[in-house]
């Protein structure tokens, strides 16, 4: 009992020192031991580290979840170490949503068939958005949590223990300092002051050392977050990529259903979207392609079959391009691609500015430009 009586009044003690030198030193009565430059330099990069992270971490909890009550309840299930329920994405519930209409309404109808194509589009889409999801929260956002609740909790207590540490040091060395000025009692207590200061100083050096070991540590956070942006990137890439066909197809759907209803329209932006993974315009390559000769019979996808006999390279010459995608050929007047190939290609004059001819060895069709990157 007399020594935890004892151990509370020490620490009393301790924390009362502390406090007054902190004081003092604000209001600049008492002597500060500054670190050096370099030190300063780590704290500083160590806490912009940390800044910065919880603001990527944020924003990228909002980017995969915008809606801030599910974020909420994520939290709370992560904090009680439960498993998140799985959550239907907005797209699956769209499709859900398109497909119960498409049954009420008519599965049959131009409508209700339309209905059901979107549907599986959209559902498509919707698990395409859960596997980002679940990619980029393995890969980016844990490794950020780790760090902002492991390292950094680590680095911050160390970092406590040093200004307390400090406050150690100035301490001793001001009660020497007031003992080297009192002349009666000079030598006792300046012996005793004297052995506090080394005391204080040596404990200073060393938890000076941890926190600097601590802080160069940085520089491997700063890789490992690296690496795990690289990862983030390619899982978004490939979410992109995904949606990216998905809609195409789709789009290439309802293109040939509408045609058949709606003859002489097209379903479809007036100009092509730029492929994903190629900074060539699709509207600007087919606009500066070789043009060849008109030939009859020649129409957009929908319409018209396209007469491959017909069909003669420009004599000017023609533009080499390489495959982004694979691509299955809907019917006879196209051209199956892979991934990576090179083809020749031209446009004709009448040709639907979304398509060109391609021509690989004795096989020719027409080829999506969007498929396409063009060659200088």
């Amino acid at each position: 009992m007399d020594f935890n009586m004892k151990k509370l009044a020490s620490d009393a003690g301790i924390f009362f020192t502390r406090a007054v030198q902190f004081t003092e030193e604000k209001f600049g009565q008492a002597e500060k031991t500054e670190l050096d430059a370099q030190f300063e330099n780590l704290l500083a990069r160590a806490d912009s580290t940390k800044n910065w992270t919880e603001k990527i971490l944020r924003q990228t909890e909002v980017l995969l979840q915008p809606n801030p009550s599910a974020r909420v309840e994520e939290f709370l299930y992560e904090k009680l170490d439960r498993k998140v329920p799985s959550r239907v994405t907005n797209g699956e519930l769209l499709a859900q949503y398109m497909a119960e209409a498409a049954s009420e309404l008519g599965p049959t109808t131009p409508y209700g068939k339309t209905l059901i194509k979107v549907a599986e589009a959209e559902k498509r889409l919707g698990a395409a958005e859960r596997d980002f999801i679940h990619t980029a929260s393995i890969n980016f956002l844990t490794p950020l949590r780790t760090f902002l609740e492991g390292d950094w909790k680590t680095i911050s207590k160390e970092r406590r223990l040093l200004h307390n540490r400090r406050l150690d040091l100035d301490a001793c060395k001001a009660r020497l300092k007031k003992a080297k000025a009192a002349e009666a009692k000079a030598t006792l207590w300046n012996d005793e002051a004297d052995k506090e200061l080394r005391v204080a100083q040596t404990e200073f050096d060393r938890q000076a050392e941890v926190t600097r070991l601590l802080l160069e540590g940085i520089s491997s956070t700063h890789v490992n977050h690296l690496r795990c942006l690289h990862e983030f990137v390619e899982s978004q890439t490939t979410y992109y990529a995904q949606c990216y066909r998905h809609m195409l197809d789709l789009q290439k759907q309802l293109g040939s259903s509408q045609g058949a209803i709606f003859p002489g329209t097209f379903v479809g932006t007036t100009e092509p979207a730029s492929p994903p993974l190629s900074s060539t315009s699709p509207t600007t390559a087919a606009a500066t392609m070789p043009v060849g000769p008109s030939v009859a019979g020649l129409a957009p996808p929908g319409e018209a079959a396209l007469c491959l006999e017909e069909v003669a390279p420009p004599a000017s010459g023609t533009r080499k391009a390489r495959v982004l995608y694979d691509y299955e050929a809907a019917d006879s007047s196209e051209l199956a691609l892979l991934a990576d190939e090179l083809i020749t290609v031209y446009s004709l004059p009448g040709m639907d500015p979304d398509w060109l001819i391609g021509e690989r060895g004795n096989k020719k069709g027409k080829v999506p430009v969007t498929y396409l990157e063009l060659l200088s």
